[in-house]
């Protein structure tokens, strides 16, 4: 197996692991329906970077795109769960209203969590249209 999908499997595995144990954190923390959150973010994100390990090798792009594109997987899954776990823990009500239940953290709180939350949008977005772009057809060729 390639070195870059066992990394991938690795930190999916490490992830994967990381959400379990937010689990059993989430009552202490300010908002318990954002730290249930940050405990799926965890655990399906490492479910998430363990697939993709799985399928690297068929994801045809440039090397500095295929470079991008596992670093751009790390960090979107990554602060994802860190981002969410931050904002279990401030109870902020940033770009989630649902899971806020009427929690409000600091202003300093919310906009770390909101440019959290919409770094890792952009971010996970870019890697889904590079790996999208690397699985055509026509990249298999």
């Amino acid at each position: 197996m390639e070195t870059t999908n066992r990394r991938l499997i690795w930190h999916g595995m490490f992830l994967f692991l990381i959400g379990l144990l937010t689990g059993f954190a989430e009552q202490h923390f300010a908002n318990i329906r954002m730290g249930l959150a940050a405990h799926l973010e965890g655990v399906l994100n490492g479910i998430f970077l363990m697939a993709l390990g799985g399928i690297w090798t068929e994801v045809r792009l440039a090397p500095t795109a295929k470079a991008i594109a596992y670093w751009a997987a790390l960090y979107g899954t990554y602060v994802n769960w860190l981002v969410t776990t931050l904002a279990a823990i401030f109870g902020t009500a940033a770009l989630s209203p649902i899971t806020a239940a009427g929690h409000r953290g600091l202003p300093w709180q919310e906009s770390l969590v909101t440019a959290g939350f919409m770094s890792v949008g952009i971010v996970i977005v870019a890697f889904s249209l590079l790996v999208l772009w690397g699985l055509r057809s026509a990249a298999a060729r």
